[in-house]
């Protein structure tokens, strides 16, 4: 497999669910500005028009893109591994899960906050309006180690969203602690800590390179 990802991007989850299940993949970085491969420079955009990832390609040659689904796949390869459950039930909230990670924090909350172009305003109107998902987060988590009984493909998007808070100042963790207490405790696991070692320095090296260019 061939996974496409730029440093602590979305893409980072898909990284620790392989560490997670054991599974093994060729990662190749996206440059996130210039959309070219950081290997050798070739263009992004003619493997995936959007330009966005992550995006895998299988064994067999296909194209699997957005988030979500890439990382069911990757769950479902190695299903002893636990990543994503069985039970239609289960399933089902591991879906609702996903979900919200992606559009109520991801897309909803996050991506306008770190937008370098989002408007004060914007900026302002967001934090007015969707910190209550965190806030509802907070009280999920409360007394529970994990979105569902055990650690999960969801886990490994929620930790890597969350992560961002380090880098938005105006989401004060404080108010939400046991969202804080997940995140301290997920960066810590192995496969977490793994994958955030690994593309920090991947993320430091992007950061010069765009300096010099």
């Amino acid at each position: 497999m061939d996974l496409y990802f730029s440093p602590l991007s979305c893409s980072m989850a898909t990284r620790i669910s392989l560490y997670e299940s054991g599974d093994a993949a060729n990662f190749l970085e996206v440059d996130p500005k210039t959309k070219t491969l950081v290997g050798d420079g070739s263009d992004y955009l003619a493997i995936y028009p959007l330009g966005m990832v992550p995006s895998l390609r299988t064994d067999d040659g296909q194209l699997l893109t957005e988030n979500a689904a890439i990382l069911q796949y990757v769950a479902d390869r190695r299903p002893e591994s636990g990543l994503a459950p069985t039970e239609a039930i289960e399933r089902t909230r591991l879906h609702q899960w996903l979900c919200f990670i992606g559009t109520e924090l991801h897309k909803g909350l996050f991506v306008p906050l770190l937008g370098k172009k989002t408007p004060a305003e914007m900026k302002a109107y967001v934090l007015a309006n969707n910190l209550s998902r965190l806030a509802y987060l907070d009280t999920y988590l409360t007394g529970r180690e994990f979105l569902l009984d055990r650690f999960t493909i969801a886990d490994a998007y929620l930790a890597t969203v969350l992560n961002w808070t380090q880098v938005i100042p105006s989401i004060d963790m404080g108010l939400y602690p046991a969202v804080a207490d997940y995140l301290d405790r997920h960066r810590k696991r192995a496969s977490v800590a793994k994958a955030m070692a690994e593309e920090v320095v991947l993320w430091q090296a992007e950061r010069a390179r765009h300096k010099a260019a």
